[in-house]
């Protein structure tokens, strides 16, 4: 029978992904120069991943859900630097949303088989959920309430280029980054050995 309650040392690793969600979505403010057509590049979709990989499904997705719910309760922990409902009607809200779905499936993913390979299966299919929801919704938000003429779908992904071979690289970084901290650090953990 699994636990049901969170016990302290995972609420206190749950809460490290949220503030480094927080961080990784607005490290622009600290290095500008990261921005493609004024677009800022974010970590969030590496923080994502790694929350699914090292935290697993339940813990990871919680994590990332937590994020969420204090952005839009009002906290400047969004891109930018924003925060409150009115984020839920900005184009990028698609990928906000999809973390906390791809933090569960990653982490489902790699559950099952805590190796390489499984562990960058994993971060890809995190990418591709973040894309196919976070495009998708894109598109929707500036075709029907987003001013203006509205793009086409192919525009849409083709709009996402940069960022979608950004985010394949760091992806590949977190499965590496979790497999050294798994044999380092986190197989000794109470986190492993409750699961």
């Amino acid at each position: 029978m699994k636990k049901s309650k969170l016990s302290v040392y995972e609420m206190t690793l749950g809460s490290l992904f949220v503030a480094l969600m927080a961080i990784g979505a607005n490290i622009t403010a600290y290095l500008p120069f990261l921005q493609v057509m004024g677009v800022p590049l974010t970590l969030q979709t590496f923080f994502a991943i790694l929350a699914g990989l090292m935290l697993g499904s339940r813990l990871g997705s919680f994590s990332i859900l937590v994020y969420v719910l204090l952005g839009l309760a009002g906290a400047p922990i969004f891109a930018g630097f924003k925060g409150g409902l009115s984020v839920v009607i900005a184009p990028t809200f698609g990928f906000i949303l999809s973390y906390i779905i791809l933090a569960y499936f990653v982490g489902k993913i790699a559950e099952s088989r805590r190796t390489m390979p499984r562990y960058i299966m994993a971060a890809a299919t995190g990418i591709i959920i973040n894309y196919i929801v976070g495009v998708h919704l894109f598109y929707l938000a500036l075709n029907f309430w987003v001013g203006g003429d509205g793009i086409s779908l192919a525009l849409a992904w083709s709009s996402m280029v940069p960022f979608i071979i950004k985010d394949s690289v760091l992806a590949v970084g977190a499965a590496l980054f979790t497999q050294r901290f798994e044999k380092a650090w986190l197989s000794k953990t109470r986190l492993r050995q409750a699961a």
